[in-house]
């Protein structure tokens, strides 16, 4: 008895095929980083959380009309086809890399089309975010970030009278019953940029499992909020920049960045400051890991907090536009009966 598959299931198969074989190096690469690198650990939930998102989305998958922009895609293949050979031969893994995300997305504009990218943005997002970033830029965004966590240590010990001195990165303070100064250097595991990586992933998750079904607010009725969800050739793009999903992803994520900074700094203040009262040593060991662990929770919190004040104010603007609703209906109706 023979079983036939049906083309759409192997023909995604043979892609994905296809695609494992042609980036399998940068594939296993990229996993040893995941495993290896602290600041991007959490890439090894993100292919779950791709899988489960992309699986979320099957119905939508099958209720879009795909018009495969096989120009278009054929272009960004060959373009990213290009990067992989420059990445190689100049060994950069993150040309490599991202030549992948761009293969991914050329290869689903050239079989189902540009309106498929609306429903695989945030698996690319995500895909992109996991990826580690030159090492050169790496150190010019954590250096930052450590200078400032130092200065606010500082700026804190001083505030309650704790007589410090910051060298760089490097506070200098005597611990209470101390005979000798003690040195505490707020290193790069310090920075913060590891947490703050996390909790943009964490932002971008979150934005998605949590954003609303309507944009209220912004919409009228159930009719009209269904007639705004087919797609329309002129104005969709102006539908997508009105949507409150839309901009409440995005504050999220913006948010996500002044909150693992300033999180991060008060960690390193309240280290500083329990340094002077019982020793250096609480800036290592389980303190140390301990704290990490509590800050990103409070991180993490504040993030949701975000969340859910945009919500309440989107609820707040829609009763407010229905209410004007009503209100202009009764006033057309009292008008009609004169």
């Amino acid at each position: 008895m023979s079983v036939t598959i049906p083309r759409k299931f192997y023909q995604p198969f043979a892609i994905a095929v296809a695609v494992a074989f042609l980036y399998f190096t940068v594939l296993g690469k990229l996993g040893s980083d995941w495993w290896h690198d602290e600041n991007y650990s959490h890439g090894l939930l993100i292919p779950f959380v791709i899988g489960y998102i992309v699986w979320h989305e099957r119905k939508s998958f099958r209720e879009i009309k795909t018009r495969p922009a096989i120009w278009l895609g054929a272009i960004g293949i060959g373009v990213s086809l290009l990067a992989l050979w420059a990445g190689t031969a100049g060994a950069e893994l993150f040309v490599q890399r991202m030549s992948l995300v761009l293969m991914l997305t050329s290869v689903v504009v050239y079989f189902f089309g540009v309106r498929l990218l609306r429903f695989v943005a945030v698996p690319l997002a995500l895909l992109v975010l996991s990826i580690p970033i030159p090492q050169i830029i790496f150190n010019r965004i954590a250096f930052p970030l450590q200078l400032f966590a130092s200065r606010c240590a500082v700026t804190a010990m001083s505030f309650l009278n704790i007589p410090v001195l910051r060298q760089g990165n490097v506070i200098e303070l005597m611990p209470l019953g101390a005979s000798t100064p003690k040195k505490l250097a707020v290193v790069e595991a310090c920075s913060g940029i590891r947490s703050l990586m996390t909790l943009v992933t964490l932002a971008v998750v979150y934005a998605y499992f949590s954003k609303p079904k309507t944009d209220q607010g912004s919409r009228g009725d159930d009719s009209r909020r269904a007639s705004e969800k087919r797609p329309r050739s002129g104005n969709s793009v102006l539908g997508i920049l009105k949507s409150f999903s839309l901009w409440r992803g995005l504050i999220l994520i913006g948010a996500a960045v002044p909150i693992a900074i300033l999180t991060n700094a008060v960690r390193v203040s309240g280290t500083g400051v329990l340094a002077h009262y019982y020793g250096t040593r609480v800036a290592d060991g389980f303190f140390h890991s301990f704290s990490g662990w509590v800050i990103y929770v409070v991180a993490a919190l504040l993030l949701f907090a975000t969340g859910w004040g945009l919500d309440r104010i989107a609820r707040f603007r829609g009763k407010g536009s229905g209410y004007l609703r009503v209100l202009r209906v009764s006033v057309v109706d009292s008008t009609a009966a004169k």
